[in-house]
């Protein structure tokens, strides 16, 4: 941990033995234990390049517990009650396509989105690993599965030296694994997600006890900074740091982190397009704020290369129904609010937005009135990344329990996505703890020809 004290009283400089009370402290980050120092150390080690990359980005958006795929964008009306449900399909702007009643804004965006029906070959657990990662989480190399964010990180570095390049937004879950912003892997600390509401992140970054949860108070904020600055002009106490401190202290004095997250600073007319949720975690799953829609663009636009967060929860085992009246018409603010923005901001073609969640929900309704778990199909919405929208790619049978069309896999889903950041999975590798050159998906799988053709 990187601390530096303020000046004592009646002295000049930074020293030990100083209240706690005035100080600029860099600590964990929530980044596997490792001080930022060191992480840009093992950074600089690893040959994450940063300077002169074009810069594109994509958001990963998840929905823990599996959302319902058959009360949201493929409704059955021709199914059996106990199979249709309490939803009805409305049209949307590209004729011949539906989707549920309750997501009227996406419904007039569907030129600018497409909808995958028929995403299959999940596993039966509550985790956003196969969505982060592409893969399966069994036979892993040494060190496991790096995430896409992780990846980034390392063949495409930072997109400003001042931003991370992968940041996790989700919040603490009774229910881990749903809190998973996405693992490093054999790819190590370095390139692990800079995690923001969890753990250590927030709590590390105090700024002569201005906290992140103090955002608001901008005028505090860059006072607080300019201090730091002055005081560290006039003690020359950095001459004697290494390069990694320095660029460790830059990060944070730059503003640009904290900015990026202080969605209060956007036009007040923005910030109510994305509506107000509830911070508060829905039983062992997450809050639904709306926020982080608008602080994932944020950051992209400042110049993360991989923004994850998790919203709400969606393992509705009972009351499916009633749960979805109240969930769905939020997602559809938040989305819609966010894919207008990136088009509205001329960033629609170089940042991708993906939704999904680990798996569906079965075809027939159970007799508490909800849908349990259902590994054999699921749903996924993409936006931007200059792909060709205003389609579906797949589809189910009768009843929405298997794929009938177009069977996707999530590594597909990965190589499109990689595709758009303008990475090659056919030549891109990078090296596992055994020295072994790993492809970024697993062998075969290519870009949805639908999407990139």
């Amino acid at each position: 941990m990187l601390t530096l004290l303020g000046p004592r009283p009646n002295r000049s400089g930074f020293c030990d033995g100083v209240s706690r009370r005035n100080f600029l402290r860099i600590g964990a980050l929530g980044l596997g234990g490792l001080a930022l120092p060191e992480l840009l150390r093992a950074e600089a080690a690893a040959g994450i390049r940063s300077a002169g990359n074009q810069h594109k980005a994509v958001i990963m958006i998840f929905l823990p517990g599996g959302p319902s795929h058959q009360d949201m964008f493929d409704l059955k009306q021709d199914a059996p009650s106990e199979v249709r449900g309490e939803f009805r399909p409305i049209p949307t702007n590209v004729p011949g396509i539906q989707i549920c009643e309750h997501l009227p804004r996406l419904a007039s965006l569907a030129d600018k989105y497409t909808l995958i029906r028929s995403m299959s070959g999940m596993e039966d657990r509550h985790e956003a690993f196969q969505c982060y990662t592409g893969r399966m989480n069994r036979n892993q190399p040494p060190g496991g599965w790096p995430s896409m964010g992780s990846f980034l990180a390392k063949v495409a570095g930072a997109g400003d030296r001042s931003i991370p390049a992968f940041v996790g937004l989700a919040p603490k879950m009774g229910h881990v694994p749903w809190s998973d912003n996405g693992v490093a892997g054999f790819l190590g600390a370095s390139c692990a997600p800079f995690e923001i509401n969890k753990g250590g992140g927030k709590d590390d970054m105090i700024l002569n006890g201005i906290t992140l949860d103090r955002l608001a108070d901008r005028r505090t904020l860059l006072s607080s900074l300019d201090q730091f600055r002055r005081e560290v002009d006039s003690s020359r106490n950095m001459e004697g740091v290494d390069a990694y401190n320095q660029q460790a202290f830059g990060i944070l004095t730059s503003s640009k982190l904290v900015e990026a997250l202080d969605f209060k600073r956007e036009d007040p007319k923005i910030i109510e397009s994305y509506g107000q949720g509830d911070p508060r975690n829905r039983d062992d799953g997450g809050p639904k704020l709306m926020e982080h829609f608008l602080v994932a663009r944020r950051l992209v636009e400042a110049g993360a290369r991989c923004v994850t967060l998790a919203f709400s929860r969606w393992d509705h085992h009972g009351d499916n129904f009633g749960a979805l009246r109240q969930d769905l018409p939020l997602l559809d603010q938040g989305l819609s609010a966010l894919i207008q923005d990136l088009h509205q901001r001329g960033l629609d073609r170089d940042v991708s937005v993906v939704v999904w969640g680990e798996f569906g929900r079965t075809p027939t309704i159970n007799k508490d009135g909800g849908r349990d778990h259902w590994p054999r199909v699921s749903c996924a919405l993409l936006a931007g990344g200059g792909l060709k929208h205003g389609q579906v790619i797949g589809a189910t049978d009768r009843l929405g329990g298997e794929a009938s069309e177009r069977p996707v896999q999530f590594g597909e889903v990965h190589a499109t996505l990689y595709h758009a950041l303008g990475i090659d999975v056919n030549k891109v590798t990078v090296t596992d703890l055994t020295g072994r050159p790993q492809f970024l998906v697993d062998a075969g799988l290519q870009p949805l020809r639908e999407l990139v053709g």
